[in-house]
């Protein structure tokens, strides 16, 4: 094995000069790049010393046994080694760095077995007593695997460098290393280039650039490696520091909208998402193309980052490695996506426990998500600053001397925005709040040098400044102001929130374990407040139109936006967060300045944030009852105005697929109803049961009908059709209606593949009969479809409109011509005969993606004799799966019930379908036997044998009870 190059000491900032044989001969021993300090990789046992591997491979080679029995000695050192690296990472015995240890002790591995067989094929099996030039040959090591990082199950890439071109005696030594590093089963990327390629091809590509700018020497003859080294530095890195931070920086950002624009995507990737282990790699090879550096910990040398920043690299990376490591092992395979299914056992490897209510998964998360912040504000200032420092280091140097001025006592130099000193938030800690809203009103940004210092000195925000009238009317001038959501974004980051707002603190890097969420909470409350400017604005007219003429009503726009921001500040303790947010909004309104009114009117929007879509998505809006309860909660027209924006800009902020058109037509239904309660002498409305603009839409899109058959249509037409469609889909409809009718038809069925919404539009119009609901939703299930949303009405001549947006499994629409033909034999058969249902359906029942059987769903039914005069509501919630809606259905017509009414929703995993219900007699289910035994056979529909009803109303979603919707919206029998 060839002797391990020692370190070279690091040459400042200053570019490197053309270096003498010596210093060349020195850098081509160079140590591999340590990020992590000193540290020590303990030797590994089942790795020999080199000089005695080497002595044992010829002894078998020599002895006749040739290549099977070095194959088989070097299997067994390959397999020895993995399980001796495997065995202490998993056991801890690496302590604190277990995954740098892991990826360092694996490229000790490799190389252990690497620089053996070289050996072996240059100095044994074809040895060469005096080498001419053109036999000379270097083996070097690239990308991360010159870093002598290796994850378990990460590719080792090499690189063969000869002084100029390919010769017999170099094919030989290549293939002889080659051949035997694949039949050792290891996944190799190799090249074999002259050093004079390898500068042309680094100059032409970046990528190969900075695989070549980690190079390590591993074997073979240093003078060629010297040679490479020296051309690399002079010709390809002298004077291009500018050109490859740039190409990085563009690197990156592509990578990043690529994987997902938010470091809190709740499956993150842990190579390549933000703040993960690239964005590490990234700010490592900028430092070292600009600073000539051979680790992190040089740059505090060089006094460009303090200890503690390095120190923070080190964790973050650490951390990082253990967990794509643990991905490595526990799927055998390079994975390095963080998915739902695999966080429990990370979670559990890692030594995550549950502490309460809050679950060991959930707290690795958080985990990850502070270490992903971290990482994120470490390069937005490196880089930054790295770029500063090339770009326009003489530019703000006379910018200093002759462009320099202030903006209310901060210093703008270079075009960026500067603390006065370093020790200026010391002597001034308001300004830690203040220069937030300066860089805001003057749209300047604050440079990376002090945004390191309040992410250093954001602890000095203690009670005093917490108390602080000025500081807090600067803070609402932030949050209320244009362009909020960059100035609070970096308040986040920098930590400076969750100082001013103690509460705020608990809810950063907080996720929800399900997969409805697609934020962490702090994420999705900043996107909130986002959303709301663009209503506030009128920027966002065209996708929330309603809260936008909404919002220009609204008196108290102040509190909207407290209530916004506060309306999620109690999530993921124990007990209902709405109710704890009252609480805090309470305790916090008075300190931001509000009035007593302003106050009272925040606390009652964080109480009730969720009664609006509550009421929406899961009570029969023909329902008297429903409206009268919603009324009496609300009881002014300035809390719905209110209430409603809120609610909008609260679901639309949930991911971007959570907010579509149902449910807009459903929270804008119950607004204009409950709006005419509220105002029953304001006639600005349209009567309840539609919206005259709609019908107004309608006619212009029937143009051709005559106004006797669209007023016929207007009259049997059940209320809430009116605001489920647009006008141009509502013409479609009644076309298809008319059409059924006037030719007699037994069914007609239409379909549509909307790509956008990513789902395919079913419509069925029929006549009213028993089992319909069974029928309709079992030909779906039989397709092998999942109901994404339904909308199903019942006009007054006994017809009915039942539309469905539907997926296949895997969540895409279905655009087959062969699957939707198959759909519409399915549909027609069931209303003929249900009994070919069950067996078609019990071929799909297993069928959800195998990420969704990580969340338990504790079945529940819910029966509530006091939300409807008329009805009793039934409420069941349970793991979803195909079939469920039609094995309900079937159930409650089994027991004789109609079903008046019911919404059907899905949150990801979780099903949570309320129906309302009559006996026979059209009357409430009202014995408490009755009611005992329809509980009991709906349980053991949801899950036999699997009974935990006793489980609070609004539990929220966990590993054990998850509520992400997958949005099957709200499927409405009105008449």
């Amino acid at each position: 094995m060839s002797k391990q190059p020692t370190p070279k000491k690091p040459k400042g900032r200053k570019a490197a000069k053309p270096a003498p044989k010596g210093q060349a001969k020195a850098a081509a021993k160079r140590a591999a790049s340590n990020y992590l300090g000193d540290l020590v990789v303990p030797g590994l046992a089942a790795l020999p010393p080199a000089e005695r591997l080497n002595k044992t491979l010829k002894t078998k080679w020599a002895d006749g046994k040739g290549r099977p029995a070095v194959l088989e000695y070097l299997k067994k050192i390959l397999a020895d080694g993995h399980a001796e690296i495997c065995n202490q990472f998993e056991n801890g015995r690496a302590g604190d760095a277990t995954g740098a240890i892991c990826v360092r002790q694996h490229a000790q591995l490799a190389d252990g077995v690497i620089q053996a067989i070289y050996h072996l094929g240059t100095k044994v099996a074809h040895p060469i007593a005096n080498p001419t030039a053109g036999e000379r040959l270097a083996l070097i090591a690239t990308g991360g695997y010159g870093r002598a990082e290796l994850s378990p199950q990460s590719d080792i890439d090499l690189l063969f460098i000869l002084p100029y071109k390919r010769t017999p005696t170099i094919e030989q030594s290549v293939e002889f290393v080659l051949y035997f590093l694949w039949d050792l089963g290891l996944k190799v990327g190799q090249a074999v280039r002259s050093v004079d390629d390898c500068i042309r091809q680094a100059k032409a590509d970046m990528t190969i650039r900075t695989n070549l700018l980690e190079s390590r020497f591993l074997a073979g003859d240093t003078e060629v490696f010297e040679e490479f080294q020296g051309k690399f530095e002079n010709d390809v890195m002298a004077g291009t520091a500018p050109a490859f931070i740039q190409a990085k920086m563009e690197e990156r950002d592509a990578r990043h909208h690529e994987v997902g624009d938010s470091r809190y995507v709740l499956e993150p990737n842990v190579k390549n998402g933000l703040g993960a282990l690239r964005d590490l790699h990234v700010l490592f090879w900028i430092a070292k193309y600009v600073h000539r550096v051979d680790r992190v910990h040089d740059l505090v040398d060089l006094g460009e980052i303090s200890e503690e920043e390095a120190e923070t690299f080190d964790r973050a990376q650490n951390f990082l490695w253990a967990v794509r490591a643990h991905l490595h092992y526990l799927t055998g395979r390079g994975e390095d996506r963080l998915t739902f299914d695999l966080q429990p056992e990370l979670s559990r490897r890692l030594g995550y426990v549950d502490h309460g209510k809050t679950l060991g998964v959930e707290r690795f998360m958080k985990h990850y998500f502070l270490v992903a912040k971290e990482v994120g504000a470490l390069s937005r200032n490196m880089t930054a600053l790295f770029q500063d420092r090339v770009f326009t280091g003489r530019i703000a140097r006379i910018g200093r001397a002759i462009w320099a001025f202030d903006i209310e006592g901060f210093p703008v130099q270079g075009g960026w925005l500067h603390l006065p000193s370093d020790d200026h938030l010391r002597k001034q800690p308001e300004d830690l709040i203040r220069i937030f809203r300066v860089a805001q009103t003057s749209g300047r940004f604050i440079h990376p040098a002090s945004l390191q210092r309040i992410s250093r000195e954001h602890r000095r925000i203690g009670r005093k400044i917490q108390n602080d009238p000025a500081c807090n009317a600067v803070f609402l001038d932030i949050l209320t102001g244009k362009n909020a959501i960059r100035i609070l974004k970096l308040m986040n980051d920098t930590g400076v929130i969750g100082r001013f707002l103690p509460d705020w603190a608990r809810i950063v890097a907080q996720m929800q374990y399900d997969m409805y969420h697609v934020y962490t909470v702090d994420e999705h409350t900043l996107h909130a407040v986002e959303i709301l400017h663009g209503i506030a604005d009128g920027s966002r007219a065209e996708d929330f139109p309603l809260a936008t003429e909404v919002y220009g009503k609204i008196s108290s726009t102040r509190a909207l936006f407290v209530a916004v921001l506060l309306h999620d500040i109690a999530k993921g303790r124990n007990g209902d967060h709405s109710i704890l947010g009252e609480k805090v909004a309470l305790k916090v309104c008075p300190r931001l300045g509000l009035t007593p009114e302003e106050t009272e009117t925040v606390a009652w929007l964080v109480r009730w944030h969720l009664a609006m879509s509550r009421t929406a998505l899961k009570r029969d809006l023909d329902d008297p009852k429903a409206v009268d309860d919603f009324v009496n909660l609300i009881q002014s027209t300035e809390r719905l105005r209110l209430l409603h924006v809120l609610t909008t800009v609260d679901i639309a902020a949930v991911g971007p697929d959570r907010w579509n058109a149902w449910k807009a037509g459903l929270l804008r239904r119950l607004f204009f109803v409950t709006e005419q309660r509220l105002t029953p002498d304001d006639n600005m409305r349209p009567p309840a049961t539609y919206d005259s603009r709609l019908v107004e839409g309608l006619r212009e899109q029937l143009s051709d009908w005559s106004g006797d058959r669209i007023r016929g249509f207007i009259e049997v037409a059940p209320a809430g059709l009116w605001h489920a469609f647009p006008p141009e889909q509502l013409a479609h409809l009644a076309r298809l209606m008319h059409g059924a009718q006037t030719e007699n038809q037994e069914l007609a069925l239409d379909t549509r593949v909307d790509v956008a919404a990513g789902y395919t539009q079913v419509a069925v119009i029929t006549k009213d009969r028993k089992g319909l609901f069974a029928a309709l939703t079992g030909a779906i299930a039989a397709t092998g479809a999942s109901i994404l949303d339904a909308k199903i009405f019942t006009f007054n001549h006994g017809w009915v409109l039942d539309v469905f947006a539907i997926q296949d499994l895997q969540g895409n629409p279905i655009g087959s011509g062969d699957k939707l033909a198959k759909l519409s034999i399915n549909i027609h058969r069931a209303l003929e005969d249900q009994s070919f249902l069950d067996k078609k359906i019990a071929r799909h029942r297993h069928d959800l993606p195998s990420r969704t059987h990580v969340f338990t769903v504790p079945p529940r039914v819910l029966i509530d004799n006091q939300a409807s005069n008329r009805s009793t509501v039934i409420e069941v919630n349970g793991r979803d799966r195909p079939g469920l809606l039609y094995d309900l259905g079937r159930t409650l017509t089994d027991e004789r019930l109609q079903i008046s009414a019911a919404k059907v929703t899905t949150y990801g995993e979780k099903a949570i379908d309320v129906f309302y219900l009559r006996d026979p007699g059209g009357l409430k289910i009202t014995h408490p036997d009755r009611l005992a035994q329809l509980r009991e056979r709906l349980l053991a529909v949801i899950d036999p044998g699997d009974d935990d009803s006793d489980q609070p109303p609004d539990q929220p979603g966990s590993y054990k009870a998850s509520t992400r919707r997958k949005e099957r919206g709200s499927l409405e029998r009105a008449g």
